[in-house]
């Protein structure tokens, strides 16, 4: 019966993290991004986030965009210092082309770093980009 169940490849979306400055509060700080490189918008997305390593749990975070359009972005969550040096994952599950499609995202322990920096698609900002 499991056999039966097809569950689509999800392609052309990303999680990215960007190095950014904070007007507000006039420092360098990380944020998640979620990067829709498809040419159809995808709904109903719902993003499940948490960090861990051996000893450490964080809080398990839950996000939802209604729609992300085509080649677009949307930012998910603000990543703290401490957070860089856990296992960083992002479930995200979302609706296109009238199927459910569901991916993992994993930013392995300390690999947010400057040292990592490539430009992220659609957003052309410096940032680790997690495919």
């Amino acid at each position: 019966m499991k056999k039966d169940i097809k569950i689509p490849k999800s392609a052309g979306i990303y999680m990215g993290v960007a190095r950014e400055k904070s007007e507000e509060f006039q420092t360098m700080e990380w944020n998640a991004y979620l990067i829709n490189d498809r040419d159809i918008a995808i709904e109903m997305v719902l993003i499940v986030s948490k960090g861990f390593d051996k000893e450490i749990k964080t809080a398990t975070m839950r996000h939802s965009v209604k729609v992300l359009a085509a080649k677009s972005f949307a930012k998910i969550e603000f990543l703290q210092e401490e957070l860089l040096q856990l296992t960083n994952e992002f479930a995200v599950t979302y609706f296109a082309d009238g199927k459910m499609y569901e991916r993992t995202f994993v930013f392995s322990e300390n690999s947010i770093k400057e040292s990592g920096l490539v430009e992220l698609p659609i957003i052309k900002t410096p940032g680790i980009l997690c495919k």
